[in-house]
């Protein structure tokens, strides 16, 4: 909108509406054979994280699609930030990833600048500030949990910056299927065997109620104590084993009616080629 003011027009209040005709000009252009106007690129993930009594628990399914393709059964989607923060990505899986790798960097620099342990509300608002910058555009949406000197922390940020606080959070198209689980067992300050359970079936509710979810269950366990990494913790969709053999001998099915058309065929052109064996 600046860029179309002229110098001498002064800026005046409230909304802009100068740019709807190029808009809809840009839009009839798209709309012919071969064109395509851009839009949202659906991805599919169940990706949680709870409070328990001595730390946090983050949980991840590992299928990623790339449309209606499984791509990797096996993905990994917890990425670690620093010694005690780590994250969930769901979305994008390159822009979760990178975005990561840049937030650890930025963590490990603060941290030799500063000389103390970074903190989660840190982490969340580099994190916050730089999807925000980019305005959505970054297609991923994190879980961070951690736990530094001020106790246990959970946040969720969204792809546009904005972000929650909460006791337990989910992400993900299977998001629906997992925060039903929460809402009906969580408690607070759970014992560690009883919140892995709920990450658990959370994510296990994910992969059997979203298609875009699927294979195993990752978990990683922070505590003061350090992390602990949980790779294929639980697998809950395994492929089932045949019972019998379904191999029949011929004449099993009885043939109740035969139809033989025959077919009256000219030769109209016979050819010979030679094929080429160099």
């Amino acid at each position: 909108m600046l860029n179309s003011l002229k110098p001498w027009e002064l800026l005046s209040g409230g909304f802009s509406f100068e740019n709807t005709s190029r808009n809809a000009v840009l839009e009839a252009s798209l709309s012919g054979p071969g064109s395509k106007a851009p839009g949202f690129r659906k991805t599919g993930t169940t990706i949680a994280g709870v409070l328990f009594k001595d730390g946090v628990i983050l949980g991840a399914d590992t299928r990623a699609t790339d449309d209606m393709v499984v791509a990797d059964k096996n993905c990994m989607k917890i990425h670690y930030i620093a010694p005690k923060i780590y994250c969930c990505g769901a979305g994008v899986a390159a822009d979760a990833e990178v975005t990561t790798q840049m937030m650890s960097s930025n963590v490990e620099l603060h941290s030799l600048n500063t000389g103390r342990p970074p903190l989660v509300a840190m982490v969340t608002r580099q994190l916050k500030q730089m999807l925000f910058r980019y305005q959505g555009h970054i297609g991923s949406s994190m879980i961070i949990g951690g736990v530094d000197v001020t106790g246990a922390h959970l946040y969720s940020v969204f792809p546009h910056g904005s972000y929650d606080k909460l006791p337990f959070v989910t992400m993900g198209s299977g998001a629906a299927a997992a925060v039903s689980v929460f809402e009906d067992r969580f408690k607070a300050n759970m014992e560690l065997e009883e919140a892995k359970q709920l990450v658990r079936d959370a994510i296990t509710a994910g992969i059997f109620c979203d298609l875009g979810s699927g294979s195993n269950v990752d978990l990683c366990v922070i505590t003061e104590a350090g992390v602990d990494f949980l790779r294929g913790y639980d697998r809950p969709a395994q492929k089932g084993k045949r019972g019998g053999q379904y191999r029949y001998k011929p004449g099993t099915t009885a043939v109740l009616t035969k139809t033989v058309t025959p077919l009256t065929l000219d030769v109209v052109d016979e050819s010979v080629q030679i094929m080429e064996t160099q």
